[in-house]
């Protein structure tokens, strides 16, 4: 089995390239034989296909997987970000980064290489966006047959909830909106972070059990860092402070959703997960006792027989109905 350099821990044989819209997308998949139902995994913020390095495999084993970088991560084109009042650069073509352009490019991927049963599978910022893909589709009259939502971005600094911020952050963000569109202060931002040492730090805080934080993941998270472009996308998500949030999605949904949640994710609060119970479209909440923002990578041990079950009972429901 042929394998590619460290910034991938997928066999060439799996590695994949699509044009969308002018821009090239990289996907993993050990292959694709409409055989199947097919499952879409969707990574977070600053991460990419190869976070689904312990998961991709598991569950090719009962269904065709794709595992897909979004457009400004991994190995797909990073092009400029282009803010709301702002000129597109001359020459350059632009992108709005945001929920419903990252939805857009799953949407259009499954229409495009996807013939049998689809559900998608989601961490983080990824979980938003396979909930509007899922909204998209359904409006499309090409329901997905299920949304996995793990440790899903709740999006906190966004209007619609600034009223629950502390008083001192609400008083600070009209200048804080200000800076984070200057290029020269992202930039610098960017590169401050775009560091081995950073990085691992973060992981530290996302792994708390420290479990597969290991020197593979460090360098798959820090190599597309030095492509051209790549703080752009990092521009485009720090504005997003009026974008989709997830339990307004939920309320929308009637796609079938399975959450699953690390007990000890220090970014995104479980107590608002579990109220999201609530909605009609979710049928099960899974706890994975001990791991951070990042289950999937952290326990696949625990994660993936999960997944399997859920992704299994929501194809299987929805070819009966």
């Amino acid at each position: 089995m042929m394998f590619t350099d460290s910034s991938t821990c997928y066999p060439n044989s799996w590695l994949k390239t699509w044009d969308w819209n002018n821009l090239c997308v990289s996907y993993a998949t050990p292959g694709l034989t409409n055989h199947k139902p097919t499952i879409v995994l969707i990574h977070g913020f600053g991460a990419c296909k190869e976070h689904w390095r312990h998961n991709l495999k598991p569950l090719a084993e009962h269904f065709d997987v794709v595992a897909i970088d979004l457009v400004g991560f991994g190995n797909s084109a990073k092009p400029p970000s282009l803010l709301d009042g702002e000129l597109a650069i001359s020459g350059q073509d632009s992108v709005r980064y945001g929920i419903d352009f990252w939805a857009g490019q799953v949407t259009a991927f499954i229409k495009s290489h996807i013939q049998q049963p689809v559900a998608l599978v989601g961490n983080s910022i990824g979980a938003v966006v396979a909930l509007a893909a899922a909204r998209e589709l359904e409006q499309e009259g090409t329901a997905a047959s299920g949304v996995v939502l793990i440790d899903c971005a709740q999006r906190a600094i966004d209007e619609k909830r600034v009223n629950e911020q502390p008083f001192g952050r609400r008083l600070g963000r009209p200048l804080l909106k200000t800076l984070v569109r200057k290029r020269w202060l992202t930039n610098l931002l960017f590169r401050s972070l775009a560091k081995r040492g950073v990085i691992r730090t973060v992981l530290g805080q996302a792994y708390p059990t420290g479990s597969n934080l290991d020197d593979m993941l460090v360098d798959i998270l820090y190599r597309p860092t030095s492509d051209a472009g790549a703080s752009e996308s990092f521009r485009g998500f720090i504005n997003l402070f009026n974008d989709r949030l997830a339990p307004d999605l939920l309320g929308e949904l009637t796609t079938a959703v399975s959450i699953i949640w690390g007990s000890k994710d220090p970014w995104e609060p479980i107590e608002e997960a579990e109220r999201w119970q609530r909605f009609d479209c979710v049928d099960t909440f899974q706890t994975v006792t001990g791991a951070g923002h990042c289950p999937h990578d952290e326990a696949p041990d625990q994660v993936n027989p999960l997944l399997i079950e859920r992704l299994s009972s929501m194809l299987m429901s929805a070819g009966r109905n």
